[in-house]
C-alpha cells in the first residue's frame, strides 16, 4: 500500500477514533484508559490485507491433522502435560474439563505457548473496526479490549497476539475474555498473555465449560460403516441414538460395539474414502472455539493421543487435493444453477454445501457423502 494511502488512512483512523472515544465514554470507558490505550495510534495496512485476502488454497483434513496431531506435537504436549500437571489436574477437577483437551487447545492456538502472537491488539482492532468491512464486529471487540485495560487483567503494551485481535496462550478474542476468563493462580489478575499458561488454560476450560463440555465424554469415535449404508445419514444435521446406529451395523473402528453418550452424528470429514465419526455434543463444544471439523476432530484426537489412545485407522484418499478459492465459489455457483441451491456463495464448504453436493451426487447415481472434490466440480461442467 502506497505511503500516502497509509498516511491517508492514519489520519482517517484519527477522526474515526475521535467519534469512537464518545461512544466508549457512553459505555463507560474512562478517559485515562483511553489515553493510554488510543493515543497514538497507526493505521495497520497489513492487517487489513489479512482480513481480506481469503485463502487460496485450504488444506485438506488430512494434511491439517499431519500437522496438527504429528508426532512432534504429542511429544510437546505431553512435555507440556507434565510440566503442568499440578495446575491442569486443579482446573479439570474445577471446570470439568479434561485436561488433555484444554492442552489439545493450546496446542494448536500457540504450539503450548510458544507463539503467542506479537501484534498490538488495539491498534489491529481500531484499524479493523476502521475498515468498516466487519466493522461492528471488531468495534465491539475493540470496546471489550478497553474494558479488560480498565479492569486491570493488563496494559495496553502488553495486549497482543494474532492480526485479528485473538490473543494469549490460547487465543481469545476480547469479548470472549469478558465472558470466560480467570484468575485462576490468585494474583489479582486474568492473565493469558504472560509467560504463566495458568490463567489462560484455566480460561479456556471455563470456556469450554460454559459451552456445556460434558465430562467423560468423548467428542467422537473412529467407526466403520456397513455396506450399503445410507449416506444421506452422514450429517451433523442427523442425530440419533447411539442404539439406532448400533442397529444399522455401525462399529466402533477396532469392532466393538458403539460407546453410549446421547444422541449422535456420522461425519465423513474426508468422504466416504476417508475415516468416519460417530460425534457426540463435545464436538459441538469444541467448535464454539472454532467452527471448522478439521479444527475440532484435530483437538478431539490430539486430545486422545495425549491420553494414550491410538491413531485413526482408516488411511485418507490422499490422492485428492483441495479445492482452490476460486473452484469452490465455482462449485457453489454451478451447484445452485443445477438446482441444488448452497443458499450463498462464499467459498465456505459448510452444512449447507454439502447438503447440495449430496444432492446433486444422488442425482448422478455416485455415493453421496457430500464431499466436495474436483470430480464433483468436473461433473458440473
Amino acid at each position: 500500500m502506497p505511503e500516502a494511502t497509509v498516511l491517508a488512512d492514519t489520519q482517517g483512523l484519527q477522526i474515526w477514533l475521535a467519534g469512537f472515544r464518545i461512544r466508549a465514554a457512553a459505555a463507560g470507558i474512562s478517559d485515562p484508559v483511553m489515553d493510554q490505550a488510543l493515543t497514538g495510534l497507526s493505521f495497520d495496512a497489513d492487517v487489513i490485507r489479512r482480513d481480506r485476502n481469503q485463502s487460496e488454497f485450504t488444506k485438506t483434513i488430512w494434511d491439517y491433522l499431519d500437522t496438527a496431531a504429528s508426532d512432534e506435537r504429542v511429544k510437546n504436549g505431553t512435555a507440556a502435560l507434565q510440566k503442568h500437571r499440578a495446575v491442569l489436574d486443579q482446573i479439570e477437577a474445577k471446570y470439568g474439563v479434561d485436561k488433555e483437551v484444554v492442552a489439545a487447545v493450546w496446542g494448536l492456538e500457540s504450539a503450548f505457548g510458544n507463539f503467542r502472537g506479537s501484534v498490538p491488539t488495539i491498534q489491529s482492532l481500531a484499524s479493523l473496526a476502521y475498515d468498516g468491512r466487519r466493522a461492528a464486529f471488531f468495534e465491539g471487540e475493540l470496546l471489550a479490549a478497553l474494558k479488560i485495560l480498565q479492569a486491570g487483567d493488563t496494559v495496553a503494551a502488553n495486549m497482543q497476539g494474532s492480526w485479528a485481535g485473538a490473543m494469549g496462550h490460547t487465543q481469545f478474542m476480547p469479548s470472549s475474555f469478558l465472558a470466560y476468563a480467570v484468575d485462576f493462580n490468585g494474583d489479582g489478575k486474568r492473565d493469558i498473555w504472560g509467560d504463566d499458561p495458568t490463567d489462560a488454560l484455566a480460561s479456556t476450560a471455563s470456556y469450554l465449560a460454559g459451552y456445556g463440555w460434558t465430562k467423560n465424554m468423548p467428542w467422537g469415535v473412529e467407526i466403520t460403516l456397513p455396506a450399503g449404508f445410507d449416506y444421506d445419514q452422514t450429517s451433523e444435521r442427523v442425530k440419533k441414538p447411539v442404539a439406532e446406529w448400533q442397529a444399522l451395523g455401525v462399529r466402533r473402528a477396532d469392532g466393538r460395539d458403539l460407546p453410549d453418550h446421547g444422541a449422535a452424528s456420522v461425519l465423513l470429514p474426508g468422504g466416504a474414502r476417508g475415516a468416519a465419526f460417530l460425534i457426540f455434543s463435545n464436538f459441538q463444544v469444541i467448535e464454539r472455539y472454532n467452527t471448522a471439523d478439521a479444527y475440532v476432530i484435530a483437538v478431539g484426537h490430539l486430545a486422545d493421543l495425549l491420553k494414550g489412545g491410538p491413531r485413526f485407522k482408516s488411511g485418507w484418499p490422499r490422492d485428492l487435493r483441495a479445492l482452490t478459492l476460486d473452484e469452490r465459489l465455482a462449485l457453489q455457483t454451478r451447484l445452485t444453477h443445477a438446482g441444488f441451491d448452497t443458499l450463498g456463495v462464499d467459498g465456505k464448504m459448510g452444512p449447507n454445501t454439502i447438503a447440495a453436493v449430496k444432492g446433486f451426487q444422488k442425482a448422478k447415481g455416485i455415493v453421496p457423502d457430500g464431499y466436495p472434490s474436483l470430480d464433483v466440480l468436473n461433473r458440473l461442467d
